[in-house]
């Protein structure tokens, strides 16, 4: 059984491929369904937490930048251009639904230092006493590198996000479908592989490599995320974010994406 509809406390991921167009531009039906869907989730009664790509993505496009630079001061500065243009548009998009959201920027330094963490656990926990949603992403525009959460990729960070708020389920949703037995886009015969209890070699070894140009995951980082968050005890679900109506499936326990068992 999955069991996600008894989930209250969840940390959803949303990639750059999920937010954005190829031409790293917002798509803007996508999003706007994916917040009505959210906003609708939270109305529920679930504590919702985003953690969400698309900065870098977004300044990249407002800046008409054919792709996301690879020189670190051209990537935090249209990091700080596109977290503006990204919050402007969670606020506007959630405020239709009155629904109030807040940002929260991690380094490094926060999640290796306990106080600094616990600050962290106790700002999000007075955010969702009041009913906001946080939105969470790595503060790409100071970051000393693309490593200063030594992970580089949301995918990692959003679970440690979820381990740090105590979610019982994480939820990325990317332009994978689900995890499969092998790589769909070379062989058509591969099959989506929908529970995974335990993470061996050969769940690791389907992992493929990959992200757009403008994003920077793939199933690896996944998988990755997978682990962090099955030793703290929460589930993941990786799924396809195209169309946001899927996720009442998911919600319902219809078999849609990959699951990722916690640890026993």
């Amino acid at each position: 059984m999955r069991n996600i509809s008894e989930k209250q406390r969840i940390v959803i991921k949303l990639g750059t491929s999920t937010l954005a167009h190829k031409t790293g531009k917002l798509n803007i039906r996508r999003m706007t369904n994916l917040v009505r869907v959210i906003s609708d989730l939270h109305n529920s009664g679930r504590d919702i937490i985003i953690v969400s790509s698309g900065a870098q993505g977004l300044g990249t496009g407002k800046l008409g930048l054919r792709e996301k630079p690879k020189d670190i001061r051209m990537k935090q500065a249209v990091a700080a251009i596109g977290q503006c243009e990204l919050m402007h548009i969670y606020d506007d998009m959630f405020e239709k639904y009155s629904v109030t959201v807040a940002q929260i920027l991690l380094t490094k330094m926060i999640i290796n230092t306990p106080s600094h963490c616990a600050n962290f656990q106790n700002t999000v926990e007075s955010l969702l006493d009041l009913g906001v949603i946080p939105i969470v992403n790595e503060n790409d525009a100071i970051a000393i590198d693309e490593l200063e959460l030594e992970i580089g990729e949301n995918d990692s960070l959003s679970a440690l996000v979820a381990t740090l708020a105590g979610a019982d389920l994480l939820l990325i949703l990317s332009d994978i479908d689900a995890l499969y037995d092998d790589d769909p886009r070379t062989n058509p015969d591969a099959k989506p592989i929908r529970v995974v209890e335990r993470i061996t070699p050969e769940i690791e070894d389907a992992a493929g490599g990959a992200g757009t140009a403008f994003g920077t995951g793939g199933m690896s980082t996944k998988i990755n995320a997978a682990k962090i968050a099955a030793e703290a005890g929460i589930d993941m679900v990786i799924m396809n974010g195209r169309d946001p109506e899927k996720l009442y499936d998911l919600f319902e326990d219809k078999d849609i994406g990959t699951i990722f068992k916690a640890a026993k």
